[in-house]
């Protein structure tokens, strides 16, 4: 069944949340301090490890590294849009809104968890490419390894930032259902080279999520997210470096 993958996945981030939620209320303020920490150093590093392999090939024995350009401009180019656009605002709006309607107005870290939680699980190229073949064969497969991967992070971070963490589901439910959705159309532009610059891009963007949750906030994330989109199409002209 179409779409299965994105319930599993869902699923997946939901039991993560509640069990990082109870986890978390028996662990003292110093404790969930060390945790988002740690956590921040883990996602620096997956973010990091997606990026050289993209970078970097092994030809002849040498290692040889490349899509300089094709970073520095889909990044150039996405960070303007998504500035112009200021998608980072309004997701921080959409998060004040759940977090009045689910009576969590106490909670000063809930919109923060829910942003940085929602950027985590919803970049990557697994989210992508997993939900198109949810859509086109019904293989869940991807979305399904996912899912624990994810489940794992948002008990992490649920436990080390709160309960807005766990409605990230609304974000994934949304952005991978969309992908399945429009699967048949999404499908022929997901070539051996767009694939690999969305991976690229998108693994420096977790890599911006981890800078965030260990130095504080210091990139607008949300606001690059039109790089991705921007690295796909760049794919689509050759004569480009």
């Amino acid at each position: 069944m179409a779409g299965l993958g994105t319930v599993i996945n869902m699923v997946g981030i939901a039991v993560g949340g509640i069990g990082g939620l109870l986890f978390g209320n028996r662990m003292g303020k110093r404790y969930q301090e060390t945790l988002m920490s740690a956590n921040g150093i883990c996602v620096l590093f997956l973010g990091i490890s997606g990026c050289l392999q993209e970078m970097f090939t092994i030809i002849e024995g040498e290692i040889k590294s490349g899509k300089t350009m094709m970073m520095i401009g889909s990044f150039a180019i996405g960070g303007l849009l998504g500035e112009w656009m200021n998608i980072e605002s309004g997701m921080e709006q959409f998060g004040e809104w759940l977090k009045t309607k689910t009576k969590n107005d106490r909670d000063t870290g809930f919109v923060d968890g829910f942003v940085t939680a929602s950027l985590t699980v919803c970049i990557g190229a697994m989210a992508v490419v997993g939900a198109i073949q949810d859509g086109i064969l019904g293989d869940f497969s991807i979305l399904a390894a996912k899912a624990v991967l994810d489940l794992m992070i948002i008990f992490v971070m649920t436990a080390a930032m709160g309960r807005g963490c766990i409605f990230s589901v609304i974000p994934v439910g949304l952005f991978q259902g969309t992908i399945t959705l429009m699967s048949g159309l999404l499908e022929p532009m997901m070539t051996e080279e767009a694939l690999s610059n969305l991976s690229l891009t998108g693994s420096m963007l977790i890599f911006c999520v981890g800078l965030n949750l260990v130095w504080g906030k210091k990139v607008k994330v949300a606001n690059l997210l039109p790089t991705i989109v921007v690295a796909v199409a760049w794919a689509f002209f050759p004569e480009l470096p």
